[in-house]
């Protein structure tokens, strides 16, 4: 019996690929084909890759050529500096295509920057590297003496692992009389021995004979191998087993369990007897690759082993039948192995780029290959990824993919993909192989510095400690590292007026704010100024944002008093008549503060007084009235010590000094007695030169006034003469006073003099004149007071 056994699968896949590569070849495409010895030494040269595909000196090397072949096998590389492709390793023919012919392996050559490929193949050439092998160093061959001559005995091939003329070409045996040898030629391309008888056998004369059967190879110089050949005569047995049919086929699938039933074979003998009974054995065994076993009685195949497709898609098996007289007859098996979808699709990746700048469209990826080892509708395949990924698969030459951006991508909504390549079969069921990458985004600078507010307002209390820290701005950037490191600077004012270089300072890392010198709310309540923010980025990139910083009022400036005056040479002094009532107003202190707010929210109080009790002086408007009526047993002169506080934290203050006289009535104070009337009457001539002499003084001083006001006016500078015995204090008053509910806060808009006449009491002179300081109105309305029943010889301007 003989068994065959076949690796079909590498031989159709090799032949299908040597003909896609000379199909190609003939139409004119890019296919280069090389040739090499097998076992030929690893680094020998197998050709000018440069020169065959018409590229420049160099070109490999900057486009970063590299050989692909299926599988992720590297059996050519390039030389690292000439780069001429040379052989990786020693190849092994027959490991590498077994008994197929020729021995073609496929392989692509990939440029980038443009992506492009090259179709080439390297054919390994046989040598002659193995001799035949017979299964079995030893047959026994049973004839009949009764068997005519010419009768042929098949025998056990041997087997040689090259190929073309280093196979095996032919078989001869030893010399003896009775048999010689045929080398016949299968169907299969093997060649098999067949022993055929020239002269009858003798059992008495020779029951048994020894022969040696050789088997020669093409090679040069040939190799050979032997096996020995035992034939026993045997008595008259007649009749042979004969098989019911010659050629059996079966069909089996791959994927079927151990002990499966496969085929059931079934032979007769018409001789009686034991040498009617017969026995099944299969015929040319190899227990390393035959996956069948033969029940000797029944002739039942079944299976031992596993099968696989892509192994082996065939198996010949021959089954022998021998009767109990030694006779025997064969018959051919054909066992063919049905595919089934048990192999996933294989992805290889070629080239990956990572990471991948953002902004920039159909950016390549990744190129790669698929591949699946079955065949027919199990080895199509489909290649896909998610749809909701800003990425495209692209077919490329045969199964090659390539995987492009679909559009410019933007770092700051996403720095990372995860994608999965999902490789699917056409089989039942549908197998498919899924293919993890990390794509990483780096980043452009294609985002400018934000800050957190359009504008910001900071508050810094005046008299504040240099290089105060009043602030921060903040501005971040969505890009990353130095694209989003921010810098601060002060933009330039467009307002002169503020000196901005000497008022705050930035720190270029942080955004915190200083103050560069102590702030005077009086003279600088806020300023504005812009700041920028920019990234380092090239080119860098910039914002601005609206700083607003108000000065808070403190309370650094005591009440001021305007009126009465403090004159240590002429003081003021208020005449009071007697009849007055509770209540009669004696005169109002009048008071400012340099400060805003409830800093400036004066109140009075009257600290001394020459007899309690007689004056008071109302707390929120400064009024000095009588708290009761007034008597003759009461003193005439009175000293009143008045308290001006404003409500700061903590408060600050300012005394004032009144001079009250009271009098029984304002026509004449100073009259003398009665008894000195006679006495005086002969002075009067004089008296009435001493009215005209005062009238003319009075009018002097009213022309100066008028000239001092044109002066004010013109040079912006507060100033007021002396009228009679009391002085005018000198301005500019400050410009931000405000009336408070009547608190005797005067406005900016007047100022005020107070002066007491040293004439008799029979001249009486009042005005009232507005004042213009140098230095801006306010909106608050101010108002004077006069009471028209007291006729004191006050003049208020």
């Amino acid at each position: 019996m003989e068994m065959v056994q076949t690796k079909v699968h590498h031989k159709k896949r090799q032949v299908v690929i040597f003909i896609i590569l000379i199909l190609l070849w003939e139409a004119g495409s890019e296919s280069i084909q090389y040739s090499i010895l097998e076992e030929t030494e690893s680094g020998t040269f197998v050709a000018n890759l440069t020169k065959d595909l018409g590229l420049t000196m160099g070109e490999l090397a900057a486009r970063a050529a590299r050989v692909v072949f299926k599988g992720n096998r590297q059996y050519l590389q390039f030389d690292p500096e000439t780069y001429d492709l040379l052989l990786n390793e020693k190849l092994d023919r027959e490991e590498l295509c077994g008994s197929t012919e020729p021995c073609v392996l496929p392989f692509q050559v990939l440029l980038e920057n443009p992506l492009q490929f090259f179709q080439a193949a390297l054919l390994i050439r046989d040598i002659n590297d193995h001799a035949p092998e017979f299964p079995a160093r030893e047959m026994l061959l049973k004839i009949s003496e009764i068997t005519m001559p010419g009768k042929v005995f098949p025998l056990k091939m041997a087997q040689d692992l090259d190929a073309g003329s280093n196979s095996l070409q032919s078989y001869k045996i030893s010399s003896n009389p009775h048999f010689h040898v045929l080398t016949r030629n299968r169907k299969d391309g093997r060649k098999s021995p067949e022993l055929v008888l020239d002269k009858a056998l003798d059992r008495e004369e020779q029951p048994e004979l020894r022969l040696i059967l050789t088997a020669l190879d093409g090679g040069s110089p040939p190799r050979s191998g032997t096996t020995k050949i035992q034939i026993v005569v045997l008595d008259s047995n007649d009749n042979a087993p004969e098989f019911a049919q010659e050629f059996y086929e079966a069909q089996v699938p791959e994927n079927s369990s151990l002990g499966s039933l496969v085929l059931t074979v079934s032979a007769r003998d018409l001789d009686a007897g034991s040498f009617g009974e017969v026995s099944y054995a299969l015929f040319q065994v190899d227990d390393v690759n035959q996956p069948f076993e033969l029940n000797a009685n029944t002739g039942e195949i079944r299976l031992r082993k596993t099968l696989d497709f892509e192994e082996f898609q065939s198996y010949q098996v021959d089954v022998e039948a021998t009767d109990g007289g030694g006779l025997s007859g064969k018959c051919s098996l054909v066992i063919k192995v049905l595919d089934v979808n048990d192999n996933a699709p294989e992805l290889t990746m070629s080239s990956l780029t990572n990471p991948i700048p953002e902004n920039l469209p159909e950016i390549i990826v990744a190129v790669f290959s698929i591949s699946d080892a079955d065949s027919g509708h199990n080895q199509q395949v489909t290649c896909s990824i998610d749809d909701n990924l800003p990425f495209l698969l692209r077919p490329s030459v045969e199964n090659f993919y390539t995987l492009v951006t679909e559009g410019a991508l933007d770092r700051e909504s996403r720095a990372e993909y995860n994608i999965t390549i999902t490789v699917t079969d056409m089989g039942t069921p549908r197998l498919k192989t899924e293919h993890n990458i990390t794509v990483l985004v780096s980043d452009v600078n294609d985002n400018a510095p934000a800050f957190t507010q359009t504008s910001y307002t900071l508050s810094v209390r005046e008299n504040n400690s240099p290089a105060l820290h009043i602030g921060s701005v903040r501005a971040t950037d969505r890009d990353e590292g130095a694209n989003a490191q921010v810098t601060y600077s002060l933009l330039p004012t467009l307002d002169a007026h503020v000196p901005l270089a000497s008022l705050v300072s930035i720190n270029p890392d942080n955004g915190h704010l200083f103050a560069l010198r102590s702030l005077d709310y009086e003279a600088l309540r806020a300023f504005e100024f812009r700041v920028g923010a920019a990234d380092r980025g090239s080119p860098a990139l910039s914002s601005q944002a609206l700083v607003r910083v108000l000065v808070v009022d403190d309370n650094d400036n005591a009440p001021f008093v305007l009126y009465p005056l403090q004159n240590a040479s002429a003081p003021c002094t208020e005449l009071v008549p007697r009849a007055a009532e509770a209540g009669y107003l004696v005169t109002k202190v009048v008071a400012v503060d340099g400060d805003s707010g409830q800093n400036a929210w004066l109140s009075y109080q009257l600290l001394k007084a020459t007899e309690p009790g007689l004056f008071g002086v109302w707390a929120h408007n400064g009024e000095v009235r009588t708290a009761r009526l007034l008597s003759e047993r009461d003193a005439a002169k009175h000293r009143l010590l008045v308290l001006v506080k404003d409500n700061g934290e903590p408060p600050l203050s300012a005394s004032v000094t009144l001079h009250v006289l009271l009098v029984d009535g304002f026509s004449q104070p100073y009259l003398p007695a009665p008894e000195a009337e006679a006495a005086d009457a002969a002075p009067a001539a004089p008296l009435t030169v001493y009215l005209v002499v005062a009238l003319a003084s009075v009018s002097s001083l009213f022309v100066f006034s008028v000239l001092v006001f044109v002066a004010v006016r013109l040079c912006r500078r507060g100033g007021a003469a002396s009228v009679g015995r009391c002085s005018v204090p000198e301005g500019p008053f400050p410009g931000h006073l405000v009336d408070v509910s009547g608190t005797g806060t005067l406005s900016q808009s007047y100022q005020y003099e107070v002066c007491l006449t040293g004439g008799p009491g029979t001249s009486e002179f009042k005005f009232l004149k507005p004042i213009h300081p140098n230095f801006p109105p306010q909106g608050t309305r101010r108002e004077m007071e006069e009471n028209p029943s007291v006729r004191n010889s006050f003049l208020f301007s």
